[in-house]
This record gives C-alpha cells, sequence and structure tokens, in this order.
C-alpha cells in the first residue's frame, strides 16, 4: 500500500493518507491486517493507536515548523522567506483511517488534513506547496518508522 496525497481541487489544502504497512511493536499495533473495515475500528481505538496518534502529532507539528527542503529545489530557485515567522501549512486534522487493500483486507492508517492559512480560499494548493506537502510527508514517514 502507498501514501495517497490528494490535493483539494478548489481549497488550498491536502488529504495525506498513510496506511500502516509494518506491525509497529512500539505501540502494540502487531495484527494490521483486518477482514472487514469494522475489524479496523478495534485497532483505531486501542491505546497503542492512540499513542501512535499522540506522537504522530509531536512529530508533526515539529516538521511543519521546520519544514524539509523538497527534492526537486535547486540551490539558484528563490526562496521567500518574507513570511518566516509563519507557518506555510497548518494541521487541520489527524485521525485514525481505515484503509482498504487491494487484496480485501483492510489496515488501520493515519488521516491527515493540511492547509495554507496563507493561499487564496478558492485555489488548489500552489505546485511548490505540493512539493513541500511531499517532502514533509516523506520525513514523517520516516521519523515515524512507518
Amino acid at each position: 500500500m502507498s501514501i495517497r496525497i490528494s490535493p483539494d481541487e478548489a481549497r488550498p489544502s491536502v488529504s495525506i493518507e498513510i496506511p500502516l504497512d509494518k506491525p509497529l511493536e512500539d505501540y502494540d499495533l502487531l495484527q494490521l491486517e483486518q477482514p472487514t473495515p469494522r475489524d479496523v475500528d478495534g485497532v483505531l481505538v486501542s491505546q497503542g493507536f492512540r499513542d501512535l496518534v499522540d506522537d504522530a502529532r509531536g512529530v508533526l507539528m515539529d516538521l511543519l515548523a521546520h519544514p524539509p527542503q523538497p527534492h526537486n529545489v535547486h540551490e539558484h530557485d528563490h526562496l521567500d522567506f518574507t513570511h518566516a515567522d509563519e507557518r506555510q501549512l497548518e494541521l487541520v486534522q489527524l485521525t485514525g483511517a481505515i484503509c482498504p487493500g487491494d487484496d480485501n483486507v483492510y489496515r488501520p492508517g493515519l488521516w491527515i488534513v493540511l492547509r495554507d492559512p496563507h493561499a487564496q480560499p478558492n485555489a488548489p494548493l500552489p505546485h511548490a506547496t505540493q512539493d513541500c506537502v511531499a517532502a514533509i510527508t516523506e520525513a514523517f514517514k520516516s521519523r515515524m518508522g512507518l
């Protein structure tokens, strides 16, 4: 299963779905593949999953405050630091998700919604911001060990 990053077409926000692909022993999340969405509900309300969400919030807030450099930014590209004291993206939602798999199984995952508070209200995220979201997502996945 792969991470799905879905920018909204008419709003400056993006949703990110991160299925849990491997067991996370630190969170006592060992049996991730479930036969029905209802079975995933039991995982989403477990103490281990709640601890995962709490830790994920801390890591994500740090990455939003100090975003990594997107992979496709070159040294000669002009970066705009006029709003350096303001966060470029804000966390709107971080919850558990039921992620359907390719093989008729379901897994728990994380559902994240980010928004650019400085963008036009009825416009999609600029491509540069989408690149930033992709870099944040990769760094998040790595730091969380997902």
